[in-house]
């Protein structure tokens, strides 16, 4: 195991002190309790793998080649295989990282009826949350392989309602810029936000339809007395699956508001514009028409000389207060 890889293992089995066991003993451990006919489970977690660990995994639990391949392509979408012996699920961790952005840490995991195998290609907090409390936890030889499952499930899915409401909180900022003083940077960032909640929503997607697999299947890992916690998770996936599609409503809600408001202040600007014009058309007229180099005009007279003049200031005071008048200004 090279490039910062580590198997560590953790014995499903009542006590005080765990067993757990870690290098090329973590996934040796697993063929003496398989062999023992205890069916005591046994937890294997490999975080950073190489081609070489999950070529080790594959030849100790004969694990299909293409789910392998899965793990060894990152960003698959959430989904579950079933290859009746055991079963391979693809999760994902979602979580706000820096600059607010929305980040997902991919989860691979294999479950037969006595072993559970989680591989990190990048740390998940939820893993390392569930593996200490299991760690503490004497009671540890009643949980059993579905409700470790249902601990890290239970985790991943409740962390995606911390994201859905940063995003619900941004768009609220980004509605008050809207109707109040924009600067001109709220459409990337509604944009942003969009592709944000649309990969929030496919990853939930994905997620249900595992959860949806786990109870309707008729022989799985999950079994009757864990079933309610499962519908629990189910539940729970909805809600969030549901809040994210109100916020997607109301995202775009938002952009209609943002293309309004941008089309009013630009009619807004033309129409000053057009009263600008309109103000100093009688000045133009006049000074054009009194201006013309004809001995006739302007009748060499300094009455229609300061007649114009009063015109010129006169007309567009007036047109000013009957456009203030009818509020056009």
């Amino acid at each position: 195991m090279k490039n910062g890889s580590t198997f560590r293992s953790l014995k499903l089995q009542s006590g005080t002190e765990p067993e757990i066991e870690t290098g090329a003993a973590a996934l040796a451990g697993p063929a003496a309790v398989s062999a023992s006919g205890e069916r005591q489970a046994v937890w294997i977690d490999l975080s950073n793998p190489t081609e070489q660990d999950l070529a080790q995994l594959e030849q100790r639990f004969s694990f299909h080649p293409l789910a392998i391949e899965d793990c060894l392509h990152r960003s698959q979408r959430a989904k579950i295989d079933d290859y009746e012996q055991y079963w391979f699920a693809v999760l994902y961790e979602i979580r706000i990282g820096p600059g607010s952005a929305v980040q997902f840490e991919e989860l691979s995991l294999f479950a037969g009826d006595n072993f559970l195998v989680t591989i990190q290609p990048r740390p998940v907090a939820a893993v390392e949350g569930v593996w200490k409390r299991v760690v503490a936890d004497s009671r540890r030889g009643d949980y059993g392989v579905d409700h470790v499952l249902y601990l890290l499930l239970d985790s991943l899915v409740d962390g995606s309602f911390e994201v859905i409401d940063q995003l619900s909180d941004s768009l609220s900022k980004i509605e008050g810029q809207i109707l109040g003083r924009r600067d001109g940077s709220e459409l990337g960032k509604l944009l942003k936000l969009k592709r944000s909640m649309v990969a929030v929503r496919r990853v939930l997607a994905g997620e249900r339809d595992v959860v949806t697999f786990l109870l309707r299947r008729s022989q799985n890992p999950v079994s009757e007395k864990a079933a309610p916690f499962f519908r629990d998770i189910y539940d729970h996936l909805i809600r969030a699956y549901e809040q994210i599609d109100i916020e997607r409503d109301l995202l775009g809600n938002a952009m209609d508001a943002y293309m309004s408001t941008v089309s009013n202040s630009l009619n807004v600007v033309m129409k000053q514009l057009t009263i600008l014009s309109a103000i100093f058309l009688p000045s133009t007229f006049i000074t054009s028409f009194f201006g013309q180099n004809f001995s006739a005009l302007p009748f060499d007279s300094r009455t229609l000389f300061y007649a114009e003049s009063a015109a010129c200031i006169g007309v567009p005071i007036a047109m000013l207060y009957w456009f203030y008048k009818w509020r056009w200004l």
